[in-house]
């Protein structure tokens, strides 16, 4: 019985603690909640005032901005009327400047109307007076004058003759004086030496024993040396030299720098001969492109196509009349430049004229046609002006001159080429023999290469052994041989070889 009142005790102690704890956190929070809203009513207070001073710094500087507005206003209004005065002045100005003008143009007109009347009567008192002395005469004007110069004639004809002809043999004199004294000039401010080519290179050995290796087996080497090269390999017993015999620069200078190549290396043989050959070709076009390159930089002459220098830089292998053809058009070059300088002529045109007038002979055995028809193709094709092209053409006189440049040109050909000792004719007709001779050998059908050797005295015909068979080749020969007999002119008489070589290559792998 006493723990049940002990418990209900405890329960009743209980909700009596947890109603009291409710009371007591009802009575904290009335509490707090009163201070919250004085917080609240404080912030509002200070937010209000806050407001106002905003409120009456905005006011104070919008008013002092509405104030610096109406200065400003106030200003340009100012400036702008000011403008508007200034314009209204101008305006006036003008006017007043418009009616001078107008006035002035009326009293132009009026003066025209009046010289034209006083010419009119002019006119009439100059017909009136004619009239009046052809009557006077009974001559008319054409009629006197036809008078007048038949009596001057009658009485002064052999005086004027005379003093025509001593006019024109005094203008004859000084422009023969000033011509001599240009090209009299000009040749002696160019005294180049005048290099000849011939037709064959040493080539030196570092010893006798290399003899053997370079005609090989047999002469398996040097045979497969000519037939790469197109040279004739010259071992004779003179110590410590090979002699290369070609009328071609290109070629003898290939097998120059091959078979020196070759002795540095020491393995000679077919197979090597044909790789270092193929290498040999490529210096030489390189050779060929740095020379094309010097003669355009020596000679001033600038903007030319590359593939122009290339092919220019192939004359340096080619001469005409035993004079190198590159420096022949070298030489041309400034001395172009010098008469036109003389002659008030275009320099430039002229001198790029000069230097490309024999561009045509780097590919004349390649190419259809004189050298002056394929050097104006070449020239047509990368571009080259039509100034130069005109200039170029006519140093042969197979076109017309059409500019003064071009008559510059010719006379610059012929001074280079008229020097005493400058060309010899009969190198040339030599080199026209053997090209010719070449020639005649390649228009056959089945041809490879041909070369011709031993000065002359030997042609070497490579046929494709594809295209020609043996007894082809033996007709070939024949009918080359007759065609050389009925064509050309010789001494002593042409070996005709026609080669027919059969070649099968398979590799082990």
């Amino acid at each position: 019985m006493s723990l049940k009142i002990v418990f209900i005790l405890l329960a009743v102690a209980g909700v009596t603690g947890i109603s009291f704890g409710y009371f007591l956190r009802w009575i904290i929070s009335l509490g707090k909640r009163g201070s919250m809203e004085l917080e609240i009513k404080q912030m509002m207070l200070e937010a209000k005032e806050d407001a106002k001073r905003i409120t009456a710094n905005a006011d104070q500087k919008a008013k002092e901005l509405a104030q610096e507005f109406r200065v400003e206003l106030k200003e340009k209004e100012g400036q702008i009327k000011k403008n508007e005065n200034r314009l209204i002045k101008k305006e006036e100005f003008l006017d007043k400047r418009q009616l001078d003008i107008d006035k002035e143009v009326e009293d132009i007109k009026k003066k025209i109307i009046e010289i034209k009347t006083i010419k009119e009567k002019v006119d009439e008192l100059d017909a009136k007076k004619q009239s009046e002395l052809e009557k006077i005469s009974r001559l008319t004007m054409a009629q006197a004058k036809e008078e007048v110069m038949n009596l001057a004639e009658r009485h002064y004809g052999e005086d004027v003759l005379a003093r025509i002809q001593k006019i024109e043999t005094a203008g004859k004199e000084k422009i023969e004086q000033r011509a001599k004294k240009i090209l009299a000039s000009t040749i002696q401010r160019l005294g180049n030496a005048v290099p000849v080519d011939i037709m064959s290179t040493n080539v030196n050995l570092p010893s006798d024993e290399i003899k053997g290796k370079i005609i090989g087996k047999e002469g398996r080497n040097i045979k497969a040396f000519e037939r790469a090269t197109g040279v004739d390999v010259i071992v004779d017993d003179t110590p410590g030299v090979i002699t290369l015999s070609s009328f071609d620069p290109v070629r003898r200078q290939v097998a120059y720098v091959a078979l020196e190549t070759l002795i540095i290396d020491g393995r000679i043989q077919p197979a090597k001969i044909e790789e270092i050959v193929e290498k040999s070709k490529m210096e030489v076009n390189k050779i060929i492109k740095e020379k094309g390159e010097q003669a355009v930089y020596e000679c001033g002459v600038f903007n030319l196509d590359p593939r122009i220098i290339s092919i220019l830089g192939r004359l340096f292998f080619r001469t005409s009349y035993g004079q190198n053809v590159l420096q022949h058009s070298i030489e041309m070059s400034h001395i172009a430049g010098m008469l036109a300088e003389e002659l008030g002529a275009d320099v430039a045109v002229s001198k790029t004229a000069a230097l490309l007038h024999d561009i045509g002979k780097a590919v004349d055995h390649e190419v259809s046609g004189t050298h002056v028809e394929i050097g104006r193709r070449i020239l047509q094709k990368f571009g080259a002006s039509e100034d130069i092209i005109k200039a170029m053409q006519s140093h042969h006189e197979e076109y017309p001159y059409e500019t003064t440049e071009s008559i510059i040109v010719q006379v610059a050909d012929s001074i280079s080429g008229g020097r005493p000792g400058a060309r010899r004719d009969s190198a040339e007709n030599y080199l026209k023999r053997l090209g010719e001779l070449e020639s005649i050998a390649n228009a056959h059908k089945g041809v490879e290469k041909s070369y011709a050797i031993q000065a002359g005295r030997e042609i070497r015909v490579f046929v494709t052994p594809e295209k020609v068979t043996d007894l082809e080749a033996k007709n070939m020969a024949r009918d080359i041989a007759l065609k050389i007999e009925e064509e050309l002119k010789y001494p002593g008489e042409i070996k005709v070889s026609v080669i027919r070589e059969s070649r099968t290559v398979e590799y082990a792998r």
